[in-house]
């Protein structure tokens, strides 16, 4: 039979008709209903899945070694941004067009999964001009205020949102044993209890309640004892990525209770250590991974590689891979050579070296986690808080969290507090004008940089702002003020010198030191600077504590100030009394470099044999006095 032109106009005007209305036209598939509960979307989209989506799904790469393109054609499910992984120009507007990029060429793939974008904000969206930078953990361990530590880890959501990331590779609950780890200022400090406690807060300050909808996704790291290794043990560093050699009972006592707590606040992704436990590598270890975390502990959340981890389990790939993936491993960190990795998992499933069940539960994982940070709902950035990052709000509570970390280790004749109508003063060392020094690694760049790489305020700034408009304030790096004389061309003692110094900025491996002791050249010039003032104030800026014996008792007053980050004038708040000194030692201080390692169960108390400062050290105002400043003098 022969239609004509108007029966052929009507059929398709009914088909269209057909198509358009909701009763008839296919609904979508159920993983798409937020209506339905996470396990129901996860079992509905694994069973559409193919073998390659599912391993696409288990393939984490770094940005820059991978097109929007190739999101699309390998079908990845997660990119991340490694250290100093910026966009050029590196603005928080740049990072969600970026971001959202990778995201768009991950929805055009047959079943529109989402990718997971992730970031190490470890103190603050660090990796962002302009975002607040925090100080870094061991400072916050001294202030060791949970309700604090969750606050900045909401506002690192935030600002992580407003770029499109979810997905944040913090806290870590390492509990440092050794401070020559040049990963030591990552760590809450070498208590188990305050890790726990502070790794935690920090947790369910990012991720929000597990009873309610999820914020952003943390990630614990590094499971586990990554803080234990002992020196002399690593290939690459000194103690970094080493071997933690302790028996279990020790392990489990001192370095899994944080990851317990992690569990029941509702982790749902675990980073493994580049470390070693008696030689056997995290990244393969299948009885802490399996048996422990996941069968043992109830982990419902997929564990995640470290950087290029899984090439460290064995000298040949394939076996490396299997090794790894077996053990526990459910998404890669495969920064460039994604293809063979995803050529190799193939292989070894053809192979029957890894099976679909394993496959399976790996990819039900990484949907569990997807969903319930709600990324099939909204996936992209959110432009209504970009004003948000490095606002004047967020940097008010970055300002009281440097305030809470400084730690008061000597006041001689009540030094301190300054008196802001102070006639002269002399300020020295680079790090009082340096964003760079102030915040130490994984700040813009991987392992930091010198110099004001992102907007803050200096420590010099917030000293000019703290004195009055009649007090004479000198700048000298290197702390000479020769020039800096009277009406009769004599030299000026200044009322208060102020000395910066510290260690420059580093990060994991780099960061391992031997010797933590003070530069020469800085020694010198507290030396110089205790020559022109009548009362000198030092401030260290380090990610742990250094060997100050012989420099102690040059200052009259010695703060260990940490890391602080971009908000220097909090250093200030304290110097000039706007508020006291909290803060406490979150690691004991080492008399000299011979003490290092500790042996906590047999630490001395008293004598030369004891440290400089215990655990736990940190006077006031009020408190000059005290009687491990008596043995230092005794022991000098």
């Amino acid at each position: 039979m022969r239609l004509n032109k108007f029966t052929i106009l009507l059929l398709s005007l009914v088909l269209m008709l057909v198509m358009m209305s909701p009763s008839i036209a296919q609904e979508s598939p159920p993983y798409l209903d937020p209506s339905l509960d996470v396990e129901t979307r996860v079992e509905d989209l694994l069973s559409r899945m193919t073998l390659e989506e599912k391993i696409g799904q288990m393939t984490l790469v770094e940005k820059g070694s991978i097109t929007e393109q190739s999101v699309t054609t390998w079908l990845v499910g997660g990119i991340l941004s490694g250290g100093g992984g910026y966009p050029t120009p590196n603005t928080p507007e740049a990072w969600a067009e970026m971001v959202d990029g990778f995201q768009q060429a991950a929805l055009e793939t047959r079943l529109s999964i989402p990718l997971i974008y992730g970031v190490d904000a470890i103190h603050g969206h660090n990796n962002v001009a302009g975002a607040t930078i925090f100080p870094h953990n061991v400072g916050l361990g001294a202030g060791d205020n949970p309700d604090l530590v969750a606050e900045i880890a909401a506002i690192t959501a935030e600002e992580m949102i407003a770029t499109g990331i979810y997905w944040n590779y913090a806290p870590v609950m390492a509990v440092p044993q050794d401070i020559r780890w040049g990963r030591t200022y990552e760590g809450f400090g070498e208590n188990t209890e305050l890790v726990d406690r502070l790794s935690n807060a920090y947790l369910l300050g990012l991720q929000g309640n597990p009873d309610e909808p999820m914020i952003a996704l943390g990630t614990p790291k590094h499971y586990i004892g990554d803080g234990g290794t002992t020196w002399g043990t690593s290939e690459r560093g000194n103690i970094d990525r080493g071997d933690t050699r302790v028996d279990e009972a020790t392990l489990r006592a001192r370095d899994l209770p944080p990851y317990i707590s992690a569990i029941e606040n509702g982790a749902l992704s675990m980073m493994v250590s580049y470390s070693s436990w008696n030689g056997v590598p995290l990244h393969g270890n299948e009885y802490l991974v399996n048996d422990v975390l996941k069968d043992e502990l109830g982990f419902e959340g997929f564990v995640v590689s470290d950087w290029g981890g899984v090439d460290l389990v064995a000298n040949d790939y394939y076996d490396a891979v299997v090794q790894s993936i077996n053990a526990g491993i459910d998404m890669n960190m495969v920064p460039f050579n994604y293809p063979l990795y995803i050529e190799t998992m193939n292989e070894a499933v053809a192979n029957g070296d890894i099976t679909l069940e394993r496959i399976d539960d790996a990819v039900r994982r990484i949907l569990r986690a997807k969903f319930t940070v709600g990324l099939f709902e909204q996936p992209f950035s959110d432009s209504t808080l970009l004003d948000s990052i490095g606002s004047d709000e967020h940097r008010a509570v970055a300002r009281q969290a440097v305030r809470e970390s400084l730690v008061l280790l000597r006041n001689e004749n009540q030094t301190l507090p300054l008196a802001s109508d102070t006639d002269v003063v002399f300020v020295a060392g680079q790090g009082a004008d340096n964003i760079g020094l102030q915040s130490g690694g994984w700040t813009i760049e991987w392992y930091g940089a010198v110099g004001n790489l992102t907007p803050g305020t200096t420590i010099i700034e917030g000293i000019e702002a703290q004195v009055s408009e009649d007090t004479e304030v000198y700048y000298n790096a290197i702390g000479r003020f020769s020039r800096v004389t009277d009406e009769n061309d004599e030299p000026i003692i200044a009322d208060v010198g102020i000395v910066v110094i510290g260690e420059l900025p580093y990060a994991e491996w780099e960061g391992d030191n031997a010797f933590l002791d003070i530069d020469p050249a800085e020694v010198e010039i507290v030396a110089r600077m205790r020559e022109r003032s009548e009362r000198l104030v030092v401030v260290l800026l380090s990610g742990r504590p250094m060997i100050i014996t012989d420099l102690l008792p040059t200052a009259d007053a010695f703060v260990a100030a940490w890391l602080p980050g971009t908000e220097g004038d909090g250093v200030t708040d304290v110097l000039f009394g706007d508020e006291d000194f909290v803060g406490r030692l979150p690691y004991t201080w080492p008399r000299d470099i011979e003490q290092i390692p500790f042996d906590f169960d047999n630490l001395p108390e008293d004598g030369c044999d004891a440290p400089l400062f215990p655990y736990g050290y940190g006077l006031t105002f009020e408190q000059t006095d005290s009687p491990w400043l008596d043995l230092a003098a005794e022991c000098r």
